[in-house]
């Protein structure tokens, strides 16, 4: 069990370093290196329901520029929204 959370834990290393974006990869990248090992299995599905965000909406959210209500409900975004590169 714990080998396949270390897996998925790589995978959401590997979302968030690789979006499109160098700015979006250093942002998100720098985000979850920092929290994901303190996060528990459930706060690691929230954090890939937050990866599955478009760049541009997670973008607007840090900047305080909301468009999509959706992202306000995953538990994650408000670390997000604390987090300063």
């Amino acid at each position: 069990m714990d080998n396949k959370l270390e897996l998925f834990k790589k995978k959401l290393i590997y979302r968030a370093g690789y979006r499109g974006t160098k700015e979006m990869d250093i942002l998100l990248s720098t985000f979850v290196n920092k929290h994901i090992h303190s996060f528990d299995e459930n706060l690691l599905i929230e954090l890939e329901k937050f990866l599955n965000f478009e760049d541009e909406i997670i973008l607007n959210f840090y900047n305080k520029k909301i468009t999509e209500k959706e992202i306000d409900k995953n538990e994650i975004s408000k670390l997000f929204s604390n987090f300063k590169l």
